[in-house]
C-alpha cells in the first residue's frame, strides 16, 4: 500500500505542476541505517584514521623515539586536516545524515519523481517518469532507490563519482532509508508505464 506522508506531501506540493499530482510522498527512516558502501567504508575509514592518529603521534614525539629531536609542529599541522576527514568518515557522516534525514523528502506524482531538502539551502531533483532510464534497488523493507546510474563512490578521473553521503541532492534522484521500497519501486514503474514512455527501462534489485 502506497502512503503519503503528510508533512512531505505538504512541502512538495508547492513544486508541483498544474497537472500534476502526488501518488506517494514520504521521508527517510531517521534510524542509523548501514548501507553496501558501509562494507567498503568502515574499514577503509578505521585505517586511514588510525594512520593518521599514528602519524600526529609520531610528529608530536609521543613515542619518544629519538631523545634530542623535538616536535615537528609543521608536520603536526599537516596531518591535521586528514584527521578531520577521518573522523568525519568514521562518526561524523552519520550525524550529518541524522540532520539531512529530517530535511528531505520524497514524492512521486504522475509525472515525476522529485526529491526536496530543506537544509543549510533549499535543494531539489526531479526527473521526469518516461525520461528514467534506469532503477536500482537496494534492501526489501528498508531501501534505496535511484533513478538513474548508481555511480561509485570513488571513481577514475573519467567516471562520475558519488558523494558519502545518500541525502547529497545531486542530478540524479535518490530515495535513501524508505520504507516499502518495494512498493514505491513498483508505483514507479506502473506510473511510468501509463505516461507512454517509449524507451526500455532497466532495473534491478
Amino acid at each position: 500500500m502506497n502512503t503519503i506522508h503528510p508533512e512531505a506531501a505538504q512541502r512538495i506540493q508547492h513544486e508541483l505542476l498544474n497537472d500534476e499530482n502526488i501518488y506517494w510522498a514520504g521521508v527517510p527512516d531517521p534510524k542509523v541505517i548501514f548501507h553496501s558502501d558501509d562494507w567498503v567504508m568502515i574499514p577503509f575509514s578505521l585505517v586511514w584514521t588510525g594512520f593518521c592518529v599514528f602519524w600526529e603521534l609520531s610528529a608530536m614525539e609521543i613515542f619518544g623515539t629519538s631523545a634530542n629531536k623535538q616536535p615537528d609542529l609543521f608536520m603536526e599541522l599537516w596531518g591535521i586536516p586528514f584527521l578531520l576527514i577521518g573522523n568525519y568518515m568514521v562518526w561524523g557522516r552519520f550525524f550529518v545524515d541524522a540532520w539531512l534525514k529530517r530535511r528531505t523528502y520524497y514524492a512521486v506524482t504522475n509525472r515525476r519523481v522529485m526529491v526536496l531538502q530543506d537544509g543549510l539551502k533549499k535543494k531539489t531533483s526531479m526527473t521526469f517518469l518516461n525520461s528514467i532510464p534506469s532503477i536500482e534497488q537496494e534492501g526489501s523493507e528498508t531501501g534505496t532507490l535511484w533513478f538513474g546510474p548508481k555511480y561509485p563512490i570513488i571513481a577514475g578521473r573519467r567516471q562520475p563519482n558519488r558523494g558519502l553521503s545518500r541525502f547529497s541532492v545531486g542530478e540524479i534522484p535518490i530515495f535513501a532509508d524508505i520504507d516499502g521500497v518495494g512498493s514505491v519501486h513498483r508505483l514507479v514503474v506502473e506510473l511510468r508505464d501509463k505516461s507512454g514512455a517509449t524507451s526500455p527501462l532497466t532495473y534491478s534489485s
